[in-house]
């Protein structure tokens, strides 16, 4: 449910010189890869993967990885990819007709927002018509939730605001949008409790689990994800910084029901996406 591009168009592009910074966070280099290379890869291991288009432009002043270019990476490989779409939500009534059309047109399937990095609190009702139509469209929206490998070590965290990441801003929008999916990207460190409580509370929010090892779960998030929450949480890996194989080995490291584990890897997914 969570992969970004390792080709060139994101690495360098979107992250400009935050891109070292997060290696040394993930303790990693990541090698770049083309299209067909990362298709390969995925449909070696059996792994259907989620796409991130990217477009935080206000926020870092660096250019998308555009709907565009993801739709066309999925038409290229639809057997191993599902695309989602990225619009700057500061460009207003242009983000939500960019939306529209990554849907409508491209074949996208959902959005993604990060608003550390766009800079924007989810709660605020100036980003409703986003929302609306999201819910509109029967398009989930994952959003970034807690603290971020992206800047970090950088001086100001390379101007990503870390506050805007809070889960309790999605609870405002889960209830003011019922019929609207929200998937809250990663454990959401240091919020988890609250991630945990607001997820608990509001059946339209789901988890993605992706970005930490499951092995550094707390033992809230592993009771919660094998238990009450089994059914709206959400394998992600947060490629090409965690890798699908590590998550993987890590999660089986639990030993897993047979059931629980098909719902987290395979099922809910395929619920939530309508796969």
């Amino acid at each position: 449910m969570h992969v970004h591009l390792s080709t060139h168009e994101w690495m360098d592009g979107s992250l400009g010189e935050m891109r070292e910074a997060t290696e040394r966070h993930f303790r990693t280099q990541v090698p770049i890869r083309t299209v067909d290379q990362m298709a390969d890869e995925f449909r070696a291991d059996d792994v259907l993967a989620v796409v991130l288009a990217w477009d935080a432009e206000s926020g870092t002043g660096l250019p998308p990885t555009t709907n565009e270019y993801v739709a066309e990476c999925v038409a290229r490989h639809p057997d191993t990819f599902i695309g989602f779409a990225s619009v700057d939500p500061w460009k207003g009534k242009k983000a939500v007709a960019d939306f529209r059309h990554a849907i409508t047109d491209l074949g996208l399937r959902g959005l993604k927002l990060h608003p550390g990095c766009q800079l924007f609190a989810p709660n605020d009702t100036r980003f409703y018509p986003l929302y609306e139509a999201a819910a509109e469209l029967g398009a989930p929206i994952i959003f970034h939730t807690g603290t971020t490998g992206l800047g970090a070590g950088m001086p100001g965290g390379g101007g990503i605001k870390l506050g805007y990441c809070r889960p309790i801003f999605l609870d405002d929008v889960a209830a003011d949008f019922p019929e609207l999916n929200i998937v809250a990207a990663h454990p959401s460190w240091p919020w988890q409790d609250e991630m945990l409580a607001v997820a608990q509370h509001k059946t339209n929010v789901w988890l993605d689990l992706s970005g930490w090892s499951p092995r550094k779960w707390s033992p809230e998030l592993t009771k919660n994800v094998l238990g009450p929450l089994q059914d709206r949480a959400l394998y992600g890996s947060d490629y090409p910084f965690l890798t699908f194989a590590k998550w993987l080995d890590a999660f089986h490291s639990y030993d897993p029901p047979v059931e629980v584990e098909e719902k987290i890897l395979v099922g809910n997914a395929r619920r939530l996406l309508g796969v």
